[in-house]
């Protein structure tokens, strides 16, 4: 197993594994190399639950067409005209407004917000349940009040989407097969 350590001034030990299936530790400077290793062992399931599910992605990835520039440019004009209603809708309610709204294809985010208040979202949220346009589009306009992902931010969204959670479970299940319809080159 390929593992590589990095240490800083944190105060845990993380692990992370990477889309080729690279283990990485991120360690406290003075924790001993046996502290780690032990601490690897531990997670060694999880570890190889997480590679079998990139190597499964890996393997879906393959079998999905790209989409083409047509296909992209209309996915982008049903999300300009989708999206914006929903900001249209949720912005009062939320009690905040923005600037402009912007509509890409990205390849790793499905929104943000900038400190001058417009919003990006990617265009393949239209390629997901109406519920999850929802609760990206509130994500975003929550921002407007916390510009961050503390308690308080998290409050915003349940008070709009109560149900938040089960939507965010099924981006973060899902979402990745959703990113991979990137363009034909």
């Amino acid at each position: 197993m390929n593992i590589t350590v990095i240490r800083s001034r944190r105060r845990t030990l993380a692990l992370q594994v990477r889309q080729n299936g690279e283990v990485v530790v991120r360690a406290p400077r003075l924790v001993p190399e046996k502290e780690v290793r032990r601490f690897v062992e531990e997670h060694l399931a999880w570890i190889e639950k997480q590679q079998r599910k990139l190597a499964f992605a890996a393997e879906q990835r393959s079998e999905i067409r790209p989409l083409t520039e047509v296909e992209l440019s209309g996915l982008t004009e049903q999300a300009r005209r989708d999206l914006t209603e929903r900001a249209e809708y949720y912005a009062p309610r939320i009690g905040v407004t923005y600037g402009r709204i912007s509509i890409r294809h990205q390849k790793t985010k499905w929104g943000s917000c900038s400190s001058k208040g417009n919003l990006n979202f990617n265009c393949l949220l239209m390629l997901a349940p109406e519920s999850v346009r929802d609760y990206v589009v509130v994500h975003e306009l929550c921002h407007r009040k916390q510009m961050n992902h503390s308690g308080a931010f998290w409050a915003e969204v349940e008070h709009v989407l109560p149900d938040y959670r089960e939507t965010r479970k099924w981006l973060k299940t899902h979402g990745q097969e959703l990113m991979q319809y990137n363009t034909e080159d």
